[in-house]
């Protein structure tokens, strides 16, 4: 479980590295048309990629309270049920060690 959440992570990691080559590709076109200056370029690929660290950071921490909510969860269904393995277990042992006796015995 978490080697798939590492996995979805870092996935996250590489898409957000790639879009900020992308962007950085397409305004390097867009320097070169003339469309935009260099300054301008470089304050919008800033702005981006901050802008992706924010999202991937919020998600980041979404994803880890979602995670722990549901491993307290687990965790509560986990001891419940082994709680009522354990008085299940006391029963059997209480009517092993003290059999019911058959009318006619001594």
């Amino acid at each position: 479980m978490i080697d798939v959440i590492k996995k979805t992570l870092l996935a996250g990691v590489g898409a957000a590295v790639i879009t900020k080559e992308k962007v950085e590709d397409a305004l390097g076109d867009y320097v070169k048309q003339g469309k935009v200056k260099a300054e301008d370029a470089r304050i919008i690929a800033e702005k981006i990629a901050e802008q992706g660290r924010k999202e991937f950071d919020e998600m980041s921490q979404t994803l880890g309270a979602k995670i722990k909510e549901f491993t307290n969860h687990s965790s509560a269904e986990t001891k419940a049920h082994i709680a009522t393995l354990e008085e299940r277990i006391r029963v059997l042992e209480s009517k092993l060690a003290n059999p019911p006796t058959r009318s006619g015995e001594p």
